[in-house]
């Protein structure tokens, strides 16, 4: 199945319910054979966009195009869509072969070509042999996988998934979401993914959009986000930072960043000395003996994971999370500590929001 010449474009897009604007003044593109991820918290405006790309909700401003086609005024059967639900809508009467042939055969595509279509996504997702189950016979995993099949085998230019994982347990959901991504990319998909967990979309996508009341508040790679984020609510929205207020202040040997009084040499990007935000990423944090490092510690609290151990620290920069990877051995609570990072691994944040 090839799909590339698929596509999605909002130009302008806005959604209104009576006074209260859900979706205003949207602007994005999915390429052809790419995976993008409307990320954000509840009541954001990722579902409603999502539904308007399906045709499950008219657009009060704007027009969206599919593969090319302005699709704006169409109905949900006219858009080349299939999506995914996070319910996944299985009908509990009909098995798994029902399930996935019901799109077709509603189409009145014939019997036969429906079935072969069927069997073929079902082998194709790991599910062959499991078509004369029920639904309440299978595991959430394989649920999962037989509504992905019910939607694959409609052959739509663009797949939507809202909130397909959130149904299942950690160790499930890490594994589907990585199916999803292998499916999505071995067929050259174009999907369109909704979530609220930052994880999620770091893991599966080639592009994310986190929204934010409606707007878009940034709009970039899963690296870019992660590493370079535009604003304090992505700092924060996005994985684990500290964060912590302060002044940008230039130094003999280039702009330092000072907060209680401790400072610390940090790089930017064309910002000008004044009240700054620095982001700091647990993982990029170093512990240090007493005495070294930029700011002096002392060990709150300290959790063996496994793979790292999770540190909280009281500084004059208020608590810091800090993973240590390569740490063997704990420091006890009340130590004394100094923690440290490089110049580039601090992201400084006008005080704009």
């Amino acid at each position: 199945m090839d799909k590339t010449t698929g596509g999605v474009v909002f130009e302008r897009v806005s959604k209104r319910y009576n006074d209260v604007t859900a979706v205003d003044d949207v602007s994005f593109t999915v390429a052809p054979g790419e995976l993008v991820t409307l990320l954000g918290p509840s009541g954001c405006g990722k579902t409603t966009t999502l539904r308007m790309v399906a045709g499950l909700e008219p657009v009060s401003g704007g027009r969206i195009l599919i593969g090319g086609r302005d699709v704006t005024l169409r109905a949900a059967n006219e858009r080349d869509v299939s999506m995914v639900f996070q319910s996944y809508a299985l009908f509990p009467h009909m098995n798994v072969l029902e399930n996935v042939c019901y799109g077709p055969l509603s189409m009145r595509m014939e019997k036969t070509k429906a079935r072969e279509l069927a069997h073929a996504k079902l082998t194709m997702l790991g599910l062959a042999g499991l078509d004369q189950r029920l639904p309440s016979e299978l595991s959430g995993g394989q649920q999962q996988r037989v509504a992905v099949a019910r939607s694959l085998v409609l052959e739509p230019a663009v797949l939507l998934f809202d909130e397909p994982l959130s149904n299942l347990d950690a160790k499930l959901r890490r594994r589907v979401r990585q199916e999803i991504r292998e499916l999505q990319q071995s067929l050259r998909l174009t999907v369109i993914y909704v979530t609220h967990d930052q994880e999620e979309a770091l893991a599966v996508s080639d592009q994310i959009i986190v929204m934010e009341s409606g707007r878009i508040a940034q709009h970039g790679t899963p690296h870019e986000l992660y590493e370079a984020p535009a604003s304090r609510f992505l700092a924060d929205f996005i994985g684990d930072a500290n964060l912590v207020e302060g002044e940008l202040e230039p130094g003999p040997e280039g702009m330092r960043f000072t907060a209680h009084g401790v400072s610390a040499p940090v790089r930017v990007n064309g910002l000008v000395p004044g009240p700054a935000t620095l982001a700091l990423r647990p993982h990029r944090l170093r512990l240090t003996p007493p005495g070294k490092g930029i700011v002096p510690a002392e060990c709150r609290r300290a959790a063996y994971l496994g793979s790292r151990i999770e540190y909280v620290v009281s500084t004059a920069w208020g608590d810091l999370l800090i993973f240590d990877a390569g740490g063997k051995t704990l420091h006890a609570r009340g130590a004394a500590l100094g923690v440290d990072f490089d110049a580039d691994a601090a992201v400084i944040l006008p005080r704009r929001d």
